[in-house]
């Protein structure tokens, strides 16, 4: 696994460089947001680690600039920012996943390997999440081996979240990709959807669909 590290702390960086080589990772280290994205240009990575703080340009910056670029890479962000509203910021400008400093290194590790798996898992045609089986080719859903029948917007919505799964989002993500916005959206559209939905995947033994208060939502097996 090839990760790229983004972080100004010197001593940090070389750390977290340490503990990832000894793992058998394969890691690039930067300490500017201009030498990430000069690496990004020329190398390709299963995950970037992504200081908030750095000294040329802001690390949401750098977020921003490399999904502009289409660049899909796992991103997890390492920021001291601890607010609610700075995480919903960071999450609506791309990133994967967050963990606030200071951090242990095994927490890290597991979620280098949590959003990896994630990626790995979105770009198979057939994916299987618990009793859930989506096809992606096919556009069909199966509940323990039983097709089920979802509207248009249940199907978009089960879609983004599980190309987002593990991930928190925000009611904003959510509107954005099932709605159309050039209409007029009824306040509690999104929550009836969501009902619908869990009606339709969800029973005892699987839950799926989580409200993060002051959040979002996160979709992941129980």
């Amino acid at each position: 696994m090839k990760v790229l590290i983004i972080e100004d702390e010197k001593k940090l960086g070389k750390l977290i460089k340490k503990g990832l080589e000894e793992e058998s990772f394969i890691v690039d280290l930067v300490h500017t947001g201009k030498e990430a994205l000069d690496f990004l240009t020329t190398q390709s990575y299963d995950a970037i680690i992504l200081d908030l703080m750095l000294p040329d340009i802001s690390g949401k910056d750098v977020l921003i600039k490399i999904r502009n670029s289409s660049i899909k890479t796992p991103v997890i962000v390492l920021t001291a920012k601890d607010e609610v509203k700075d995480k919903i910021e960071l999450l609506d400008a791309g990133a994967d996943d967050y963990i606030t400093k200071p951090f242990d290194f095994d927490e890290l590790l597991a979620r280098i390997r949590a959003v990896v798996r994630r990626d790995k898992d979105i770009k198979s045609s057939v994916i299987s999440i618990g009793d859930l089986e989506i096809d992606l080719s096919k556009s069909t859903v199966k509940k323990s081996g039983n097709l089920i029948k979802l509207s248009s917007k249940e199907y978009l919505l089960l879609r983004y979240f599980i190309f987002n799964r593990g991930k928190i989002l925000t009611k904003d993500n959510l509107i954005n990709a099932v709605y159309d916005l050039s209409f007029e959206l009824n306040s509690n559209a999104l929550e009836v959807l969501i009902s619908r939905l869990r009606s339709k995947i969800e029973d005892e033994n699987h839950k799926y669909i989580k409200s993060i208060r002051g959040l979002g939502y996160i979709f992941d097996e129980e």
